[in-house]
């Protein structure tokens, strides 16, 4: 599923291409691409005929797109979702959900999502933020993303470490992908307990942490398969620089360990033996 790196990479792109043009049509191809807008499709086609773009948002994962009527379209890719900029010429693609056209007459937006796990909807009067997002945590690339709070916070748990990363009312926007890259650079195991952190600790992981999602945009993130692209249809290459992710049984580039893969919340973790060592369980 994309994380953070991925969805700013998408934002930046509709930034460019969005913002500031004023959509004509926006055609629903697939009821479920819109199934948490309970209005249905007629009415999330009316309200935002006419509406100009102001902004392209982010609140971790999320998107949202604020308008001149003060609503916004909120968006999630799910596993498989794609926005596209397309010119009108262009074919429709297979799994082509929602079409946006627009009065300038130039590039079309298209949501296209071969497993339907994401969608878009409308939020009234949710220009400045979404109430639908509002619960989800500011993400460590916001400029007012409270580093004192949050360190608090996390070692006031008493959980895991890489289950707090991944707690999107605590820290938003980070993934399995990108926990693993952190506490691979922070020399720290998912497993260790939170409240066991010291706040130097955890100060270090949130500076990895920012390190890995900063380097992820820059390389447009992390595509392992088609599903994940930008606006332009492009792959991110940011896969070429994991350290831990997804490496199992290669060498650790620290220390030459062999990587290894264990089970975690029905997906799979990764890291280096000796520069990660488990903690010891307490009786």
């Amino acid at each position: 599923m994309p994380e953070l790196p991925e969805v700013e990479t998408v934002r930046m792109g509709l930034a460019k291409w969005v913002t500031g043009r004023t959509i004509a049509t926006a055609e629903v191809l697939h009821p479920r691409a819109i199934r948490r807008h309970l209005p249905g499709d007629a009415h999330f086609s009316a309200v935002l005929a006419d509406r100009t773009v102001l902004d392209i948002s982010r609140r971790g994962k999320y998107l949202w797109l604020p308008l001149d009527s003060g609503d916004a379209i909120v968006g999630h890719l799910g596993m498989s979702g794609q926005l596209l900029m397309q010119p009108a010429e262009a074919a429709d693609e297979k799994h082509l959900r929602i079409r946006f056209t627009f009065t300038d007459g130039g590039p079309q937006l298209r949501f296209v999502d071969q497993r339907t796990f994401g969608g878009l909807a409308v939020s009234e009067g949710g220009a400045e933020l979404p109430g639908e997002i509002s619960h989800i945590a500011r993400d460590p690339m916001d400029p007012l993303f409270d580093d004192v709070a949050f360190t608090a916070r996390i070692r006031g748990r008493h959980t895991e470490v890489k289950r707090a990363l991944l707690d999107q009312t605590l820290i938003s926007g980070i993934g399995n992908i990108y926990a693993d890259e952190a506490l691979w650079r922070a020399r720290l195991h998912g497993a260790r307990p939170t409240d066991q952190l010291t706040r130097p600790a955890v100060e270090r992981l949130l500076g990895h942490v920012r390190d890995v999602l900063s380097e992820a945009i820059v390389a447009g993130g992390t595509s392992f398969d088609e599903l994940y692209v930008n606006v332009n249809g492009e792959s991110g290459y940011f896969d070429r620089s994991l350290n831990a992710y997804g490496r199992e049984n290669e060498p650790c580039h620290r220390c030459g360990a062999i990587i290894r893969r264990e089970q975690f919340m029905n997906r799979s973790s990764f890291s280096c033996p000796r520069c990660q060592p488990k903690p010891r369980k307490t009786p």
